[in-house]
């Protein structure tokens, strides 16, 4: 009994000792704890606070581990859960998209091209800007053709804009196939043929912006009728984004059916795309636009101190007039997402971090570093540098038009495309997946989002995926998703998307092409045609899209008019912004 009484007494003593020690742990696993709950700051993202070591995104991209990211930002990244949210059904789709399908065909009304054009009439046009801006001008320029019955000679693309490619339209498109499609549209030739037995000099003139059906008639057909070749320089938004509806339609025929790649750049972006898909079932395409032009033209700050303040500031100084003030361009949701803010989103929408993801971008600010969070978050990221070989990049490489048709061909094809801006590149690709049945177009909520990172550490990693679902509501690529007339219309081509009214599946046509040009009479009921604007009779301008109210309550206001920041004085600086 003493034994025992002695063996106890030894043993509660050191009890009473251990006591500190047992609060010590408890106070380090709460610590843990509250590490893993509490976000990462924000305000002065780690990620790309230096520039230093400038390398191509490939080349992070190739590299393993965090591509040279500090420990402190490692472990901030980490608190996004492993795999994300919950998964959803419609992370790679909508629900809705069986009801709907594009629409494009023309009316009865609209007379056969061998009837309405006149000999004696030529339209040419220059294109302006990158790939995808001079494409909505090639667009429109058949549109303006067929206003002014006139023959159109194939546009002439941009070659001496700050995009420096020589390419020609027959380098980029299928001229011949271009032509045949849009034979019933639009007479088209491929040169300006002798009239009258002479080759004659084009007379010059431009048009104001948003020119509507009224102006073309009151200011280039005089002009046509006299000179009978007319020549449309720097020919960009040089058309009504609200025209009639066959006028409309014509233009969806152009842009998702007559505008094709040459076949070297369709079976390169096809063998992208397979190689994509041998890594994964689905895959998400990034358009990031981190490039310093971009940057610096949006006068945010990216926490890169003194040196990011004196690289972006010395490109701001091309541009007059540009007087930047960071804090609000954040509020008003005018900054690029960072890379890291991208894949956070994306994390919070429920993306597992072993989603596939190919990056569609050219040089990154701050280069390796500033994709390292991005990384963390998706270590799977991949550009055609990277999924294929110089060999095979060679024929495009120095021309930037071809390679922004190869991330173009990916970008239309993936499961869901992400763009980081709303340029042109962005609202074609949106209006494209639209009309080729609603596939997952995601477009960050800048303004709203903003606050969300701001005060992530001050709610959970569940709440902040919550607030990301409900402020990312209107920017998703649902059907209806934009009041119809809404936006531009290369974003939002309602008139050309129909909405089936049996409550049949739509039937999926062989091909693209087969779905319009093969086809009978739109059958369903179109979701809502933008009507001609009051003010037709005017020559210039188009009603304030801000006077619009959204028609039901779930139809969100997504637009945002990046035109308003950018003055006629700024040529150059709209060349860049431009894709």
């Amino acid at each position: 009994m003493v034994q025992s009484r002695r063996r106890g007494g030894n043993y509660r003593c050191p009890r009473r000792a251990a006591l500190p020690a047992a609060a010590l742990l408890l106070f380090l696993l709460a610590a843990v704890a509250l590490l893993y709950v509490s976000p990462p700051p924000l305000a002065d993202h780690p990620a790309v606070a230096s520039s230093r070591g400038r390398r191509s995104p490939h080349a992070l991209l190739n590299s393993s581990g965090g591509g040279g990211m500090e420990e402190s930002e490692r472990r901030e990244i980490s608190r996004a859960p492993t795999n994300g949210s919950t998964v959803r059904d419609d992370l790679w789709g909508s629900k809705l998209a069986s009801k709907f399908y594009g629409c494009s065909n023309s009316s009865s009304k609209f007379l056969d091209s061998n009837i309405t054009t006149q000999p004696d009439r030529y339209l040419m046009i220059v294109t302006s800007g990158g790939l995808n801006q001079q494409r909505t001008g090639i667009i429109d320029a058949v549109v303006a053709a067929r206003i002014l019955n006139a023959t159109l000679v194939v546009p002439k693309l941009d070659q001496a804009s700050f995009w420096k490619d020589s390419s020609n339209f027959s380098d980029i498109f299928d001229t011949n196939w271009f032509i045949s499609s849009l034979s019933k549209d639009v007479k088209i030739v491929k040169e300006l043929p002798h009239i009258g037995g002479k080759l004659r000099a084009p007379h010059r003139m431009r048009v104001p912006r948003k020119c509507t059906e009224r102006c073309y008639l009151n200011r280039v057909l005089p002009a046509l009728l006299k000179k009978h070749v007319i020549r449309l320089t720097k020919f960009d938004y040089r058309l009504a984004n609200r025209l009639q509806t066959d006028l409309q339609k014509l233009r969806c025929r152009v842009n998702y059916h007559a505008l094709r790649f040459t076949a070297p750049i369709q079976e390169m972006g096809e063998k992208l795309i397979q190689r994509m898909r041998e890594r994964s079932k689905y895959f998400i395409a990034l358009h990031l636009r981190f490039e310093p032009d971009m940057l610096a033209f949006s006068g945010c700050y990216y926490g890169g101190g003194e040196k990011e303040r004196r690289e972006l500031g010395a490109i701001r100084k091309r541009w007059k007039g540009l007087h930047p003030n960071p804090e609000k361009g954040r509020r008003q949701g005018r900054c690029p997402l960072t890379p890291e803010e991208v894949g956070l989103m994306l994390r919070a929408l429920g993306y597992r971090k072993d989603v596939h993801i190919y990056v569609a971008s050219g040089e990154i600010y701050g280069g390796a570093r500033t994709l390292a969070p991005l990384k963390a978050l998706f270590p799977n990221l991949h550009t055609k540098e990277t999924i294929s070989s110089k060999e095979e990049l060679a024929p495009f490489s120095k021309y930037s038009s071809r390679m922004a048709a190869l991330d173009f061909i990916v970008c239309d094809e993936s499961d869901a495309f992400v763009a980081n801006n709303n340029g042109n590149m962005a609202k074609i690709l949106a209006g494209q997946r639209r009309y080729f049945g609603h596939k997952r177009a995601i477009r960050p909520n800048a303004k709203r989002l903003y606050p969300l990172f701001l005060n992530r550490g001050n709610m959970s990693w569940d709440a902040f995926s919550s607030k990301v679902h409900m402020v990312q509501k209107g920017f998703m690529g649902e059907p209806k998703e934009l009041r119809p007339g809404r936006g531009e219309f290369h974003e939002n081509p309602s008139t050309c998307i129909c909405e089936r009214t049996d409550g049949k599946a739509v039937a999926r046509a062989k091909s693209r092409d087969d779905q319009v040009l093969n086809s009978g009479a739109d059958r369903g009921k179109g979701i809502g045609e933008p009507a001609v604007p009051n003010n037709a009779d005017e020559e210039v301008g188009e009603p304030d899209d801000d006077e619009d109210a959204p028609a039901e309550k779930d139809i969100v206001d997504a637009e945002m008019d990046d035109d308003v920041l950018v003055g006629p004085e700024d040529p150059e600086l709209e060349q860049i912004l431009s894709d």
